[in-house]
């Protein structure tokens, strides 16, 4: 990496946040590499069994879904048994929805990830239930994570701001206001989107208002939902590069439709970047000449910096693939995919790779394929046509936001995607 390629320095350190006993995020530490099971939480063995891989593979903190209640015994399980094998990483637990269950598993666990916002439809009961989690962590010692993603603002956001990269900013403000106000201050936040360029300007604005307001704290980097293979990793190296360049981010993940370990190098490899160093996992000549490409090129095309990409020993596959990742030019359709957890109720990397290998000629649309019912119709939110599982051998087909085809066999779900999308061509 040359000296222009460094990342910026920032005049003001994030508060660094201790997750656990040993490690910490932000207050100018390392760069944290961290991912999130795909196995079922109540399938205590699978878990533990891919937390171990996971945790050998170099992810310094791990993710664990917990859909409700009646997962939390498994959690405390699943962390001792870990544990007990002398295995530290933190756990994070990740909440959709409901704050009993936050509130519940917070003392079980390193970091408790949530959107408070979808707490409750009452604004101000979201409000106390997030307040009482706070005090569930603080007397605890467990960390928060505001987790914000594009399309899942809720109607209280959206209806005073819209849905773009200010609504998000600022919804996550109130969040961190709640915060300071009770002086708590073990808290990380996100705010992620599929499209690279709504991600990276959400961003940058909270990055502002939190310097504004004086408290910085940790940012956790991600484009949700990047897909798989080549262009989901291009796509997160593109967002990811373009904030730690400017020296936005703590901790990075780079979410692919595929098993959780893949994940790891390429995550590691932004890490040991942008945190100046040389070393990072092997990686195949090929791999190490598409990830460099994208961080160098990805920046200065979301910036609009430059219109090309200048460099003969960046073939045209390669370039065009950095360039939709931009979304400057787009040569192909355009997928959004959710990495899967512990909600996904099918086979989701199989799906994606049906979806992807049928509607490939299908140039300018934007394909959704989500793994479950809770959070995937929020959070496809560029998307035209959506592919939804629900579980029990069954999928929902969306236009836009709206289920135009529910309860479809698998077998056929893809079939009857093609038809809808033909007939409105």
């Amino acid at each position: 990496m040359t000296s222009s390629e460094k990342p910026m320095t920032s005049s003001t350190r994030t508060i660094p946040v201790k997750i656990g006993d040993n490690l910490v995020i932000g207050g100018g530490n390392p760069i944290v590499v961290q991912t999130m099971c795909n196995t079922h939480t109540n399938d205590v063995g699978a878990t533990v069994a891919q937390c171990r891989r996971l945790a050998a593979a170099g992810a310094q903190m791990i993710r664990i879904t917990v859909p409700g209640q009646q997962d939390i015994e498994h959690i405390r399980v699943i962390r001792g048994k870990l544990r007990s094998e002398g295995i530290l990483v933190p756990i994070v637990a990740d909440i959709h929805f409901s704050s009993a269950t936050a509130i519940g598993v917070a003392p079980h666990v390193e970091k408790v990830r949530i959107n408070p916002g979808n707490f409750h439809k009452d604004h101000e009961e979201a409000r106390r239930q997030f307040g009482r989690l706070l005090d569930v962590c603080r007397e605890h010692g467990t960390a928060v994570r505001i987790g914000l993603n594009h399309g899942s603002l809720g109607s209280y956001i959206t209806d005073l701001y819209g849905n773009g990269p200010d609504a998000m900013a600022r919804a996550a403000m109130e969040w961190i206001e709640m915060c300071i106000e009770k002086d708590f201050l073990k808290v990380v936040v996100s705010l992620k989107a599929s499209n690279t360029v709504v991600m990276t300007e959400a961003y940058r604005l909270l990055d502002g208002m939190m310097r504004e307001r004086g408290f910085r704290f940790p940012m956790h980097l991600g484009v949700t939902e990047a897909g798989n293979g080549d262009s989901g990793r291009i796509k997160s190296c593109v967002g990811i590069a373009a904030l730690l360049e400017e020296g936005i981010g703590d901790t990075v993940r780079v979410s692919l439709t595929e098993d959780p370990e893949a994940e790891i190098p390429v995550a590691r490899y932004l890490a040991a970047r942008y945190d100046g160093r040389t070393e990072f996992p092997a990686l195949s000549g090929r791999e190490l000449k598409m990830l460099d490409a994208a961080c160098t090129w990805g920046p200065k095309l979301l910036r609009r910096q430059v219109d090309t990409i200048d460099d003969p020993t960046v073939d045209a596959y390669l370039a065009d693939e950095i360039m939709q990742a931009a979304r400057r030019r787009f040569y192909r359709p355009e997928y959004i995919a959710c990495p899967g957890c512990g909600r996904t109720m099918y086979d989701l990397q199989g799906a994606f790779e049906k979806v992807k290998e049928r509607t490939s000629h299908l140039k300018g649309l934007v394909i959704a394929v989500m793994g479950c019912i809770v959070n995937g119709p929020g959070e496809m939110a560029d998307a035209d046509w959506g592919y939804v599982g629900e579980g029990n051998g069954k999928v929902s087909i969306y236009k836009r936001h709206t289920p135009i085809l529910r309860h479809v066999p698998e077998e056929e779900a893809v079939d009857r995607l093609l038809e809808l999308i033909e007939k409105e061509a």
